[in-house]
C-alpha cells in the first residue's frame, strides 16, 4: 500500500473544485505536459485568475508527487487548513433548527470525506472533530467529499467533551450512535437542535463521550453476521433521520 500525502489534492474535478471554492488553499499547481489541451487551458486560466502558481511537469514527476494516487494529470499542493472557532460559530448560529455532526476520532480520511459530503447534503451546520487521533481535511478528504469539505464549516477542538458541554448550554440535544443501545433510531424523533456523534471505526464512541450523550441510538441490523455498519454509512442514516423531519427538504 502507498502512503497518502495529505498535503496534496490530486485529480481533475477535485482540483477544479478546490480552485473555484477555496483558491486560498492552493499553494501551487503541477500540471502534466501530456494532459488534454482543453483541460490544461481551462485550469491554467483559472489558476491565473486567482494568482496561483503552476508548473508544467513530466508525468513521472506527478506519479512521484502523488505516490501512486490517481492524479489524472494535475495535482494541487495545499496550504494549511484554517478552521472555524467553536465558540464564535455557535454564538452566531441563529437558526432554531440545526444539526451539528461530531466525529469521535474518525481516523480514515475516506470516512471523514464521505461523512462531510453527507453532512452538507443533509443540511448540517458544521462538522466537529478532535485535534488528536483523527483524520484531517486533506486532498483525499476533498476528493472523497466531492468538494464539500471546502464549503461546510469544519471545527477542530482539543476536547470533544468540552465541545459537548458548550453545545448543551446552547440547547442542543446530544445523540450518539451506539450499536449496543436498546433504543431504535427509527423510534425516536430527533430534536430541532441536534448534535449527532459518530464513533471511531471499530471502537465506536469513547466511554466518556458516551456518558455525556443525552441519548444513545441503535441502527437495527437484520443480519447478525454484519456486526456493525461503516462509520460513514451510520452517519448517513443518522443525518437523514434528522433531515427527514425538516420542512425545508
Amino acid at each position: 500500500m502507498h502512503k497518502i500525502n495529505n498535503n496534496i489534492c490530486p485529480g481533475r474535478k477535485p482540483v477544479l473544485d478546490l480552485i473555484r471554492d477555496d483558491p486560498l488553499r492552493c499553494l501551487k499547481l503541477f500540471i502534466g505536459e501530456n494532459v488534454n489541451i482543453k483541460f490544461r487551458d481551462e485550469i491554467i486560466n483559472l489558476a491565473k485568475s486567482h494568482n496561483i502558481k503552476f508548473n508544467i511537469v513530466k508525468n513521472d514527476m506527478l506519479d512521484k508527487i502523488s505516490n501512486g494516487e490517481n492524479h489524472q494529470g494535475v495535482i494541487c499542493e495545499l496550504k494549511t487548513v484554517k478552521y472555524f472557532e467553536l465558540d464564535e460559530f455557535i454564538n452566531n448560529l441563529k437558526s432554531e433548527r440545526a444539526l451539528i455532526v461530531i466525529l469521535d476520532h474518525i481516523e480514515d480520511p475516506h470516512n471523514l470525506g464521505a461523512i462531510i459530503r453527507t453532512a452538507e447534503a443533509g443540511g448540517a451546520s458544521c462538522v466537529i472533530f478532535p485535534k488528536d487521533r483523527a483524520a484531517l481535511p486533506s486532498g483525499t478528504v476533498i476528493k472523497t467529499s466531492a468538494g464539500a469539505s471546502l464549503r461546510l464549516p469544519l471545527i477542530q477542538v482539543v476536547n470533544i467533551n468540552s465541545a459537548i458541554e458548550k453545545l448543551k448550554n446552547k440547547n442542543f440535544w446530544v445523540l450518539g450512535l451506539d450499536e449496543k443501545s436498546n433504543i431504535n433510531i427509527y423510534d425516536e424523533k430527533f430534536p430541532d437542535k441536534t448534535a449527532l456523534i459518530i464513533g471511531a471505526e471499530g471502537s465506536g464512541i469513547s466511554r466518556l463521550v458516551k456518558k455525556n450523550c443525552d441519548i444513545l441510538l441503535r441502527i437495527p441490523i437484520k443480519s447478525g453476521g454484519v456486526g456493525s455498519l461503516n462509520a460513514s454509512v451510520a452517519a448517513s442514516l443518522g443525518i437523514f433521520e434528522w433531515t427527514k423531519e425538516s420542512k425545508n427538504f
